[in-house]
Formats: C-alpha cells, structure tokens, sequence
C-alpha cells in the first residue's frame, strides 16, 4: 500500500512516472502534491481491498504540468501501455490522471473492466465526478475522493452512483426588489400624487367658479 511520488520537475514526462513496485501494490502517484497524507492513505485502502475483492486495479496520478505538446489523453495512453504492455496485463487495470495546472482529467481502462463499465461512465467520472468539486474551488482531495467511491461502487457490481447532483443558485436580490427600492418606489409614487393634485384642484375650483 504504497503512496508514491515523482521526482520534481517543471514539467512531467510520462518517463518521469517512477515504474510500479514489483508486487503492483502502488496505487497512488501524486507528482502534483495535491493529496494529504490521510487521504491518500484512505484511496490506497479502498483501491487495495477493491483489487483482492475483484482482481481490478485502479491507480490515480496526478502531475503538475505536461511537456510541450502533450495532452493528458496521451500521456496517460503512454504511461497505460508503459506499465502494462500486453493486452492482457491492461485487462483488469483503471488509470485516472489529473494535471493540476490545467485541472484537466482522463481515464483509460482495459477490455475487462470494460465488460463491467461502461465507456460513458468512465467518461463521466473523468469529466463530472472529478471535475465538479475542482470547479467549486480547486477541491482536489474530495474530487479523487469522489472518484474512488464510484469507481469502487461500479466495479464492485453494485448500482453506479452517478455523478455529483449540481445545485443552482438563484440569486434572490438581483431576481427580487428589495425592501428599500419598494419604498423609495412608493414615495416617488406619493409625491408625484401630491403635486398633480396641487396643480388639477384649483383649475378644477377655478373652472366651477366661472361656470
């Protein structure tokens, strides 16, 4: 249950990705230092018990920037097919990979985890799971917390969770009037009232008093 990290760089590579140990146990790389202790133990766990429970493996990185001209879908193809070259060694594996410069995220999964999730859900989990809690303020740690659970969830066999639940705001002074504009509306309404009766009432008496 190893938490690994990276050497630093200005920019990562995907050769600067130390290998995995030799018994595969490491499931946590954060080249971006983006993970507190305690929670990058809690993913390494969950991630562990997955793997005996299920023989899936899922692994997150995160780095901190991208050499020139790499995207994050090809450095994490690069960095899947340099850990597990085979087809069959990628059968059981999950690579999510986060770049916390430009908070972009991706996932890539092999054949057999594909017979137990769907492509469309391992993209929401990439695109929505991870990327509304980043949108909300830079929540790193709750994004692959977030992540983690419904990962575990769907490859455990049980009903996927879906993606976080949005809320909308509505902003109730912009939409609504405000106190203090009503009766500021009402006192023009009032003065306005006051002046055309002091100019109609006494054409009004004038008029009836020619007649």
């Amino acid at each position: 249950m190893l938490h690994l990290t990276a050497t630093p760089a200005y920019a990562t590579g995907v050769y600067d990705i130390p290998p995995l140990p030799s018994d595969g146990t490491s499931w946590i790389i954060d080249d971006a230092d983006i993970i507190s202790r305690a929670n990058a133990g809690q993913l390494s766990r969950k991630l562990s018990t997955l793997a005996q429970d299920t023989g899936t493996e899922v692994r997150f990185v995160t780095i901190r920037r991208l050499d020139y001209g790499e995207t994050i879908d090809s450095f994490a193809n690069q960095l899947f097919e340099m850990w597990f070259p085979t087809t069959a060694e990628q059968a059981n594996q999950v690579l999510v990979v986060l770049d916390s410069v430009t908070n972009n995220s991706t996932i890539r999964t092999g054949p057999s985890v594909k017979e137990m999730m769907a492509d469309d859900i391992a993209a929401s989990v990439a695109n929505e799971t991870i990327q509304v809690p980043l949108r909300q303020g830079d929540k790193y740690n709750q994004a692959l917390l977030d992540a983690s659970d419904r990962l575990v969830a769907v490859l455990s066999g049980q009903p996927d969770p879906g993606p976080p639940v949005v809320e909308s705001t509505i902003n109730a002074e912009s939409t609504f009037t405000s106190a203090e504009d009503t009766d500021q509306g009402n006192a023009t309404i009032i003065v306005v009232g006051f002046l055309a009766a002091a100019t109609i009432i006494p054409m009004v008496t004038y008029y009836w008093y020619v007649r």
